[in-house]
């Protein structure tokens, strides 16, 4: 069995993409043990043409001398992830396009198209949801990782074939001993002037949260869930100006190594707090409670639909530092276990569902 999983790179810098990455991997490995598993992203290097150029996209359909076609039609089994939230125009029509473009070039050949546990829409334009509904079509299984998602498909006309969850439940859990006491994750991307939420409110949300922790006589540790690259949306500059404006010797700065890294830092808190999704589902995932400060559609279904009540969205909520304070005085960690189960659940769908598809021709 060779498959290959598009739009999740395992070397990237942004850890939520090394996430779907290696939970993909893990999916298909449930359900072909052993398989060879090569991962396709922006720059990758791995196919024979550069795959984020759409117009070299289109020469692939239709040049025969582009090697890109028969090389996809090499693979058993092809995994779209679409970065786990990039089914959308929320990023550009051009990248939902040069996607979706990949995606139609999968399913004329042979080789089945999957579209992984991810969240599907919203799509703005009459333009975009034409390119939606065309590329779920084009795959042989869709699944959703959240029921909006679900919900969103039907309104395509293309319902999702499986309603599953994130692929970070298909990996193994650490065991490392609680060592940290609250990890609170700042992103790099609304700490600076975003499309999403008010960068300076967010920030003062964000401080605020971190002294009232301090206040509490709690421990804090400040995470950076996308590692320092030329790319500005890193976490590690925020970070570090969230550190300095504390001015507090105790709080200590993690920047992970890598994937294993991170989540071990989860597994070994007491409370995770994160403006990156991933990190709060690394959390959740390792049997950490996780308060997500969320900013756009793909948070609160999701969690909702394991069972996790406990989402401050910073688009609505009137005091997200006051909600996040709130939280972490409670108990959460009773929950915890009802969501890992209702994950195992969700996922054993898109387990059974691959079976039924991976590598019949």
């Amino acid at each position: 069995m060779r498959a290959l999983v598009l739009w999740a790179d395992h070397r990237s810098s942004n850890l939520g993409v090394r996430v779907l990455a290696a939970g993909a991997a893990a999916l298909v490995e449930q359900v072909h043990p052993g398989a060879q598993i090569v991962h396709l992203h922006y720059g990758s290097g791995t196919a024979p043409t550069p795959v984020g150029d759409w117009r070299r996209l289109v020469r692939s359909r239709v040049d025969p001398r582009e090697p890109l076609r028969d090389w996809l039609a090499g693979f058993d089994l092809v995994v779209d992830t679409r970065a786990g939230d990039s089914f959308s125009d929320m990023y550009g029509l051009r990248r939902l396009a040069t996607h979706s473009l990949l995606a139609r070039l999968v399913a004329s050949t042979s080789t089945p198209l999957v579209m992984a546990p991810q969240t599907i829409g919203p799509f703005a334009s009459r333009r975009a949801r034409a390119v939606g509904r065309r590329s779920m079509k084009d795959a042989r299984l869709v699944m959703s990782r959240d029921s909006a998602s679900a919900a969103y498909a039907r309104s395509l006309r293309r319902p999702v074939d499986v309603e599953s969850t994130d692929v970070v439940f298909a990996l193994p859990r650490p065991a490392v001993a609680t060592s940290r006491d609250v990890v609170l994750n700042v992103s790099g991307l609304l700490w600076a002037e975003n499309p999403h939420v008010d960068h300076v409110a967010y920030r003062r949300a964000v401080t605020d949260v971190a002294r009232g922790l301090v206040a509490d006589g709690r421990r804090l540790s400040l995470l950076a869930h996308v590692l320092d690259s030329p790319v500005a949306d890193n976490d590690v500059p925020a970070v570090k100006e969230l550190a300095e404006l504390l001015d507090d010797g105790d709080v200590e700065l993690v920047v992970p190594d890598d994937l294993d890294d991170v989540r071990a830092v989860t597994a070994s808190a007491r409370l995770v707090v994160g403006s990156r999704m991933h990190a709060c589902l690394n959390a959740l995932s390792t049997g950490t409670p996780a308060v997500p400060l969320a900013y756009s559609r793909k948070f609160e279904p999701l969690l909702k639909d394991l069972g996790w009540q406990h989402t401050v969205d910073l688009r609505t909520a009137e005091d997200p530092a006051g909600a996040v304070l709130a939280l972490s005085r409670l108990d959460l960690t009773s929950e915890v276990d009802h969501t890992l189960a209702r994950a195992q659940e969700l996922l054993g769908r898109a387990v059974v569902a691959l079976g039924e598809v991976g590598g019949v021709r």
